[in-house]
């Protein structure tokens, strides 16, 4: 909240703890703090009865990160007439019965399909849907991946043209996960990007408010060397970054 949050992401999901007791406790402690609970909250999981668990918490509006097509049609409409029932808002991930998707046709196919269902079938306000069309790690040595951050912007405005009234966000963080450890340049790729994927139509983004750079403030040799890796603009731009990466530790 000091950060500078707008929202609050709280996940739970720990291999070790009861993740459904851990986020009912977290919920239940946070709605007594007036000044974190002024600001909505985003219940992520990766399990659906935790999702539930959180949903059962919370004051006011939330959000529900994340339902996908991922264990098909029936299963979706289960999960998103719940989250309708308590009044929440959701966010629908770019998976399917297939996987995840990677290119730009197939991020809008599912999420198209996701919101025909969500608004068509379930009845959702198209308004409480946030598409996640998944931002990729780049910058990984694997050149299937070079296009990643190139195709979540596309994706985000055919998303934008075709659903005006939904949001489009993603996991920020998730592109620099090659460079974990160094966070001059994790900061300068999070705030690039943002600030492309902006104009490109994307509403919101998971960060940590506290630690965002400003794009203008990008020393300019780092932000060349970061938006040649986002465009995928030169076949050694991952090189280029990594060595200049040493440098700014």
């Amino acid at each position: 909240v000091e950060g500078g949050a707008n929202l609050l992401d709280v996940n739970m999901d720990e291999g070790l703890i009861d993740s459904e007791k851990a986020m009912t406790r977290f919920l239940d402690l946070a709605a007594a703090e007036p000044e974190i609970a002024r600001l909505p909250v985003v219940v992520d999981s990766s399990k659906f009865s935790v999702l539930e668990a959180g949903l059962k918490c919370l004051q006011g509006k939330g959000v529900v990160n994340s339902i996908s097509l991922k264990e098909g049609e029936a299963e979706f409409r289960r999960q998103a007439r719940l989250i309708q029932r308590y009044g929440a808002a959701v966010v629908v991930m770019a998976f399917d019965e297939q996987g995840q998707a990677v290119t730009t046709d197939r991020r809008v196919e599912i999420l198209s399909r996701a919101y025909r269902i969500l608004v068509d079938e379930v009845g959702f306000d198209p308004t409480d849907i946030i598409f996640d069309p998944n931002i990729l790690a780049v910058a990984t040595g694997i050149e299937e991946h070079n296009e990643y951050a190139v195709t979540y912007l596309e994706a985000t405005r055919e998303l934008k043209r075709r659903f005006p009234l939904a949001r489009v966000s993603g996991g920020v963080s998730n592109l620099s996960f090659s460079f974990r450890g160094n966070d001059a340049v994790r900061e300068a790729m999070h705030a690039a990007f943002l600030y492309h994927a902006i104009q490109a139509g994307m509403d919101m983004g998971i960060v940590n408010a506290g630690q965002l750079a400003v794009y203008d403030e990008i020393p300019p040799d780092l932000r060349e060397r970061v938006e040649d890796v986002l465009f995928n603009r030169r076949a050694d731009a991952t090189e280029r970054l990594v060595e200049f990466a040493e440098t700014v530790r």
